[in-house]
């Protein structure tokens, strides 16, 4: 059996650029390169508790959001944006910029 620090290693050394870019495709003469956002955490801990006992743990997740694509057709190359990925994420940051903006005008105001 291998150990925690030797799993995490593992997927460590696979997060890298080839998660966050996809293998090319050809589809109809043009190449398409699909992009996401990848993010990896860990954690872990170990305590000692004289009413429960000894305890451990540890966890990790990761996520992984398609934010669009390269387009290679003939020697132009752009970039096409996942436009549903791109509010699902900017939404919430808009909502939380404002309720600080809010806070911050309404603190100077008094």
């Amino acid at each position: 059996m291998t150990s925690l620090p030797e799993k995490l290693a593992d997927i460590s050394r696979t997060a890298g650029v080839r998660s966050a870019y996809g293998d090319p495709v050809q589809v109809d003469g043009v190449t398409l390169i699909p992009v996401a956002l990848v993010y990896y955490g860990f954690g872990g801990g170990e305590g000692d508790s004289a009413a429960t006992g000894t305890g451990s743990g540890g966890g990790g997740g990761g996520a992984s959001l398609p934010i669009g694509a390269y387009v290679k057709s003939g020697t132009t190359v752009r970039f096409e944006p996942n436009v549903i990925s791109l509010l699902s994420v900017g939404i919430p940051f808009l909502w939380v910029a404002g309720k600080a903006i809010s806070r911050i005008i309404r603190a100077l105001k008094r």
